[in-house]
């Protein structure tokens, strides 16, 4: 799971994202909210942990102007206020859940974790999820001509970043942001390998991940 933590409190965000980290996921932190609009324009993340008290524009506003883009990323408000009428304003302005500091770190992941199921559970039907090739969020696994196929974490998340932007050219750069997070070195051959497994599970609908010379890579489920 790819998670933006949006915290201007530097000890808490690194709490945060040592913690996700931990749990085998990405997390990517940034510290003021324009900053995280700027990241959300260029990447695709599955939950955001948004802070209401940020230097510069709130949390409240960036939620706002989120939904305002058309956004329908999962948000978890976080917030030391315990007055019901912020946390009807957040609601009001976007924000899916709130939890309020301090917290238990098992109940921030359970948090996220329901908040990406439900996501799942409503998101639109992918580009590329035809009879030939299907993604099965629940199971972690394509289904190929009908067989079942494992993925590991990171070819799951390739697969499924790919898939959410059927026919649209991908960058590395922007692959391994989204998959990886911002820690990975541009220059590693890191996205290359992970397509290449990829096609090789694909078997014969592996042409429908084309290479874009000198950009990237595409999904076409026409092929």
């Amino acid at each position: 799971m790819n998670i933006l933590v949006i915290e201007d409190e530097d000890r808490v965000a690194d709490f945060i994202c040592r913690g996700l980290r931990g749990e085998g996921w990405c997390a990517t932190h940034c510290a003021d909210g324009e900053s995280g609009l700027a990241m959300l324009r260029d990447n695709v993340f599955d939950v955001v942990l948004l802070d209401i008290v940020l230097s510069g524009i709130s949390g409240h506003e960036v939620c706002s102007r989120l939904r305002a883009t058309g956004n329908h990323v999962p948000v978890l408000m976080l917030t030391a206020l315990d007055a019901t009428d912020e946390k009807v304003a957040g609601l009001r302005r976007g924000a899916d859940d709130y939890l309020s500091k301090p917290f238990s770190f098992d109940e921030l992941i359970a948090r996220i974790e329901a908040l990406h199921r439900r996501a799942a559970a409503f998101a639109p039907s992918e580009p590329g999820a035809d009879d030939d090739v299907q993604f099965d969020r629940d199971a972690l696994c394509l289904i190929v001509a009908g067989e079942v196929v494992e993925l590991s974490t990171r070819e799951r998340d390739l697969m499924a970043l790919l898939l959410a932007n059927g026919g649209r050219v991908l960058s590395r750069e922007r692959i391994l942001s989204s998959v990886w997070g911002l820690n990975e070195d541009p220059m590693t051959n890191t996205v290359d390998v992970y397509i290449a497994r990829l096609r090789k599970k694909l078997g014969r609908y592996s042409c429908r991940i084309t290479t874009v010379r000198g950009t990237g890579y595409r999904y076409d489920d026409t092929r």
